[in-house]
């Protein structure tokens, strides 16, 4: 053991004199391994990140409800079958709420009405515009995570009244109201004056697509009196468990057809969606950009190993005379062996330095330049980045070490 941990340190020591020596081919020879693991942990980053943000956006969806939609939110290539549907109405909430409260044991607990459409948003000089307008009731908040920069929702008051009242998404508030709170004042939409009661904490973009601080709630009275032309509408339902979120799927499918009224040979004109339609139609997705990722990264290392194991080829070509002195006096094939393996494993250990060195530079500046994008240089990547090195290392590094711990020394000191 004692003669195993000498030549081990005898070897690295070797290692690092050939590097020293050689530092211009060395760090030329490690560049392929840079750009390899520069490969790997930006790739591991990024699927980090697109997974981070899939999840975040899909908590806003909240796994504990179920949207009553018109049309399936997964794609669908038999489109013709649900152009004919009827519109999902908000009045739809009031008797799926009271078959709710008469069903004993109930997988579900609450229906909550919404309609959208787009508008812009002025104050003064100040205009935003492709904001969404929602329109909704007080019972809002307790099936949504609706957190508050400041202020509050409206009440089943103002709700019932059909008051000029609104809720403010960050980012037009931000955009209206730059240098002073929006409290109590007024914003315009549609040329009808409404008073803010209250500005949403920034949420940030639904899978990139939009933004979910560009909206703008109001009451649902009001939203009818004013923005109920071209809207779209759907009813949210809260479930009671989780966990028993399909049999509330199908006590909900039910209620829906008695709402309906549809008979029982007619199939369902409409959909029970739940955010995981969307992880089964971006699972795909994601699992291809990985895939894609996986085999660049993959080249950049097999080009990489190449190029050390040519090196290391190179090497003991260079040495051959030093390799029959060192057999003469004594020295084992494993010794011969171990020098040329930890040479070419050094080697890509100082390529893996470098080239996290590289990631971690280049995640710091998306992470500055792109904050919404959820950037993670884990621990974890750095120990995958560090395996890999050594892994391709010892590959790359085995055929000629291996050529060299066989070479007959007698043959070898005679090498010109």
């Amino acid at each position: 053991m004692k003669r195993f941990i000498y030549e081990l340190s005898e070897s690295w020591k070797i290692a690092f004199a050939q590097m020293q020596s050689n530092k211009t081919r060395s760090m030329l020879t490690a560049l392929g391994v840079i750009i390899g693991i520069v490969a790997v942990t930006l790739m591991g980053t990024a699927i980090t990140g697109i997974q981070t943000g899939f999840d975040r956006s899909m908590s806003i969806l909240g796994d504990d409800v179920l949207y009553v939609s018109q049309f399936p939110w997964a794609r669908v290539n038999d489109w013709w079958n649900y152009r004919d549907r009827r519109e999902i109405k908000t009045e739809y909430a009031e008797p799926l709420n009271r078959m709710i409260a008469a069903t004993p044991n109930s997988n579900l607990l609450l229906a909550v009405p919404t309609s959208s459409i787009t508008k812009s948003v002025k104050r003064g000089d100040n205009q935003v515009t492709g904001i969404l307008i929602q329109g909704t009731t007080a019972d809002y908040p307790l099936i949504s995570v609706v957190d508050f920069n400041e202020g509050r929702f409206f009440n089943e008051v103002e709700n019932r009244a059909a008051g000029n009242v609104c809720l403010l998404g960050y980012d037009v508030a931000d955009a209206l109201f730059p240098s002073e709170s929006p409290i109590g004042k007024e914003v315009q939409i549609s040329g009808q004056q409404f008073r803010v009661l209250g500005v949403g904490a920034r949420q940030g973009s639904f899978l990139g697509l939009f933004s979910l601080d560009s909206i703008v709630i109001v009451p649902l009275p009001t939203f009818k009196k004013f923005f109920s032309a071209k809207s779209e509408s759907d009813v949210r339902v809260k479930v009671r468990d989780k966990l028993k979120l399909a049999d509330a799927k199908d006590e909900l499918t039910g209620l829906m057809r008695r709402v309906r009224a549809l008979p029982p040979e007619k199939k369902n004109d409409f959909d029970i969606n739940e955010q995981q339609a969307f992880k089964s139609t971006l699972d795909p997705v994601k699992n291809s950009i990985a895939l894609a990722g996986l085999f660049i990264t993959g080249l950049s290392l097999f080009v990489g190993a190449i190029g050390i194991m040519n090196i290391t080829f190179v090497s003991v070509k260079e040495r051959t005379k030093e390799i029959g002195t060192r057999k003469a006096l004594g020295a084992r094939r494993r010794t011969i062996l171990l020098q040329f393996l930890i040479e070419s494993t050094s080697l890509c250990i100082l390529g893996g330095l470098i080239g996290l060195t590289f990631a971690y530079a280049m995640c710091f500046a998306i992470a500055t330049a792109f904050p919404s994008f959820p950037v993670q240089f884990s621990v974890g990547l750095v120990l995958i980045g560090m395996f890999v090195s050594v892994f391709t290392g010892l590959v790359s590094g085995f055929a000629p070490a291996w050529s060299a711990s066989r070479l007959d020394p007698v043959t070898a000191l005679r090498y010109e």
